[in-house]
């Protein structure tokens, strides 16, 4: 079943929203100027993470000439007037950046054609393909699994990368061991160029002051819908950095894109980006009014006040202010130290997540860099995992009265407080369920009713709730 009630895209959802909540562990692409760090592979595990319309003027009528008497005198005739129609009122135009306007818009992606075959991976074969984009011819990478495929298909990857400049940019160069990790998990990945990337024909507009990058990759998702050995009912869809905003902007427009996770995403919203794109209490960075960062915020503000003055404007352009109608879950990874996108990007859109009701996970890594190249392989598992969780073994939780907590394949510890220093009273075994009756104060551990009394648990569960269903409870004293 699809995690998320979809009877229309983008209806709000009235019924019990599912969230998936992992405890919230202690993340070089698209910086303030989208300047990104080279993608290399990455080395090996590090550092543990912790957990954790304006209406015109009526016109007035005008009057018909008074007719002149000729050669037999008769009455002057009276002025008539002429009628005119009333105006009918314009609305105002949908700015381009909205997500209003992406939703409003059409994506019949096309055929994907395989120009080349390339060399192969592991277990899985890789091609060079093209794909239509508003009329505008787009390359991308595509791995397919080898082995028997299932019945309906495989499951689906999106792949967005971060920013690289555009004339360094190559198809198949940087997020190699990335693409791998998916590609040889039993997945089709399809990783988008965007428009003016490498061979990719159109303009590289960037991602913060045009559409044209959410849309090429809403085509090229409606493309793999077309791919004869995809399930189209299965597609997820990764995000890094730049990739990242691209990623939460297209799950707030599509709803067939069942699950999504980011890396070092840039997934403030507008108003984030304008001033808080900065790490710590170092102050943000004055942006080039010649590069792509200081010519949107210049144009913007410059056209409609900043999001102070105007804040229905810049909400209309943010995805966090649409998270009630994401089209499914998402799991944040970040690194604390993150030089090129701040951490708070993402612990603001997992609060936001929690108060919408929306299913999400926050992972965040001590000592790392943009690239979470120190943890990659503790990074990817759980990506994996969770691609495998959303895309191949949905939970059927149709049936689910209450807030519950259930576990998926694995084991889940039951602790005596809300805490990893507590005791360890039971376990969770796979596929169990048990009823939520508290929260902690962040909500970031959750008290169930076990045969034994309450207990705590947090890591690697699923909930059914919506979080203003849970109390917080008391915590209990430390041991």
């Amino acid at each position: 079943m699809t995690v998320l009630q979809q009877s229309s895209p983008h209806r709000r959802r009235t019924t019990t929203a599912l969230l998936v909540v992992a405890a919230v562990l202690t993340l070089a692409a698209c910086g303030g100027d989208d300047k990104e760090q080279s993608s290399l592979a990455p080395t090996a595990t590090t550092a543990a993470p912790t957990a954790v319309a304006g209406q015109p003027p009526a016109v007035q009528p005008t009057a018909t000439p008074t007719v002149a008497a000729t050669a037999t005198p008769s009455p002057t005739a009276t002025d008539t007037p002429v009628p005119t129609t009333t105006p009918t009122a314009t609305a105002t135009p949908i700015h381009p950046l909205s997500i209003e306007y992406l939703r409003q818009q059409e994506y019949p992606g096309s055929e994907l054609v395989i120009e080349q075959t390339l060399a192969p991976g592991s277990n899985y074969d890789r091609y060079y393909t093209s794909y239509y984009s508003e009329g505008l011819k787009q390359y991308g990478l595509l791995t397919v699994p080898r082995g028997q495929k299932p019945d309906s298909g495989w499951p689906v990857i999106i792949f967005n990368h971060g920013f690289i400049p555009p004339n360094e940019y190559r198809t198949t160069e940087r997020y190699v061991a990335y693409v791998d990790g998916f590609a040889r998990s039993g997945y089709i990945v399809f990783r988008p160029d965007y428009r003016g990337h490498d061979q990719s024909e159109g303009t590289p507009s960037g991602a913060y002051g045009s559409p044209d990058y959410v849309i090429d990759v809403l085509n090229a998702t409606a493309s793999l819908k077309q791919y004869p050995d995809a399930d189209p009912q299965r597609i997820g869809m990764w995000g890094h950095s730049m990739g990242g905003w691209i990623t939460l902007r297209a799950m707030v427009t599509d709803p067939d894109i069942q699950a999504g996770v980011i890396w070092g995403g840039v997934v403030g919203a507008y108003e984030d980006l304008l001033t808080g794109w900065r790490r710590g209490d170092r102050p943000a960075p004055t942006p080039d009014p010649n590069g792509s960062r200081g010519r949107w915020r210049n144009s913007l503000t410059s056209l409609f006040g900043s999001p102070e003055s105007n804040p229905e404007f810049w909400q209309s352009l943010s995805a966090n202010y649409f998270l009630d109608e994401l089209s499914g879950p998402i799991q944040l990874h970040h690194t604390q130290g993150d030089e090129s996108v701040p951490v708070e990007f993402s612990e603001i859109l997992y609060r936001q997540g929690l108060d919408a009701g929306m299913p999400i996970e926050l992972v965040t890594y001590p000592g790392d860099n943009h690239n979470i190249s120190g943890n990659f392989g503790t990074a990817m598992s759980q990506s994996v995992a969770f691609f495998d969780r959303w895309l191949k073994q949905p939970l059927n939780l149709t049936n689910v009265a209450g807030a519950t907590v259930f576990t998926g394949n694995g084991l889940a510890n039951l602790r005596s407080g809300p805490g990893t220093s507590f005791n360890i009273v039971g376990q969770m075994q796979g596929g169990e369920s048990l009823s939520i009756i508290g929260a902690n104060a962040d909500r970031t551990w959750w008290q169930v009713e076990t045969a034994d009394g309450p207990a705590w648990v947090a890591d690697s569960v699923t909930l059914a709730a919506h979080f203003a269903d849970v109390p917080i409870v008391e915590e209990a004293a430390g041991p």
